[in-house]
């Protein structure tokens, strides 16, 4: 699909944040609300500070409110709920995700005080001139992805059929409502394209029944459908990688079997797309990007370790990708956040830093603007 929005700057980054100690401490001792919100309120101005010193101008909170880069929206909605679990994520690693699930407790709805907009605006406040905010939520696919069947106690959903026109309903509310707090630039971290690129996930969905390229059409529809109607000066962001949970992962596979929906079947404006190792296959798919505006945020400097990927290899990369993009079309951002749950990546606060700088510097010596 044809698109007349572009992202806002060349350097970019997917959003999560260590969070600052601060509000690690704060968070661990389960503070009340009201002793726990100056805290934070504290810790984001500091990260849209780390941000605007790196040169980054696209800025977000850091996610720094949430425990998952997902459960805590979903579980904001009107029909759903997360409830203690006896599983945790695959990831592979030994550390454990907390045993919580989503469940879909009646129908589905986006409220008008849901959470995440005083989240936005608050961040809102903070920019200056010539900067963006940002906020990351889950796309309308984490919903469905990460909804076990038996978890469906809400008896229509489980046609899937009703559960997507719910979910993309919903998701169409919570656009236009992000839009009414003042966001111009919001971004679905709909990461589940990718997984179903991966054997080992296509072979759990044939499992529930699902078929993965039936899911991957339909993840598609449900996503335009939930952004088609945005105003024209609001442009949509898409995360995809394949998990990230201190430095683990769950997927792999490359971008070959979603490409041609994600670029094609929907309107979005502009693709971080996790390419920092041989796991997220080669850069062919980027072949299939509409000539235009659409951008693609190359994902090459990965978040997992805090080695510091090199100018040379970084600026190669990219000459590899102009083989089957327009560098016009291209920017850059980390493969993913440095943070999506709150325990964060196992690296460093000075290691962030130095990564999105380097973002930053990247932008500035292929493009002359970040």
């Amino acid at each position: 699909m044809t698109s007349t929005r572009t992202a806002p700057f060349r350097a970019d980054h997917v959003g999560s944040l260590l969070r600052p100690a601060p509000v690690a401490v704060a968070r661990a001792a389960h503070l009340a609300p009201a002793d726990l919100r100056p805290v934070e309120d504290a810790g984001i101005r500091d990260l849209v500070q780390l941000q605007r010193d790196t040169g980054m101008k696209v800025l977000t909170d850091g996610e720094a409110r949430r425990a998952f880069w997902h459960y805590d929206f979903m579980g904001m909605l009107t029909g759903l709920e997360m409830k203690p679990s006896t599983r945790s994520l695959p990831f592979k690693t030994e550390h454990k995700t907390p045993p919580i699930e989503a469940h879909l407790t009646g129908p589905l709805d986006f409220p008008a005080d849901h959470p995440m907009i005083e989240h936005f605006t608050f961040v809102k406040g903070l920019v200056q001139a010539g900067e963006v905010p940002k906020i990351s939520i889950p796309g309308p696919s984490a919903i469905h992805f990460r909804m076990e069947p038996e978890n469906i106690e809400h008896a229509p959903y489980n046609d899937a059929e009703v559960l997507f026109a719910d979910i993309a309903q919903t998701y169409k509310k919570a656009v236009q409502a992000f839009y009414d707090a003042g966001c111009r630039y919001l971004q679905l971290d709909d990461i589940f394209f990718a997984y179903l690129a991966d054997p080992k996930q296509r072979e759990q969905r044939r499992a529930l029944g699902q078929d993965p390229d039936w899911l991957i059409d339909q993840y598609a529809r449900m996503l335009e459908e939930s952004i088609k109607d945005r105003p024209q000066d609001m442009v949509i962001g898409m995360h995809m990688c394949r998990g990230n949970f201190r430095s683990s992962h769950v997927a792999e596979g490359g971008y070959d079997l979603a490409a041609d929906a994600i670029f094609n079947r929907t309107s979005v404006d502009v693709y971080f797309m996790e390419y920092d190792t041989e796991r997220a296959g080669g850069l062919e798919p980027l072949r299939l990007l509409p000539k235009g505006h659409k951008r693609v945020m190359a994902g090459f400097i990965t978040t997992k370790t805090g080695e510091l990927e090199r100018p040379d290899w970084l600026r190669a990369k990219f000459d590899e990708a102009s083989k089957y993009v327009d560098l016009d079309q291209l920017g850059i951002a980390p493969q993913c956040g440095f943070a999506s749950t709150e325990h964060g990546n196992a690296i460093t606060e000075d290691d962030q830093k130095r990564k999105l700088e380097l973002v930053v510097n990247t932008a500035q010596a292929i493009w002359g603007e970040n």
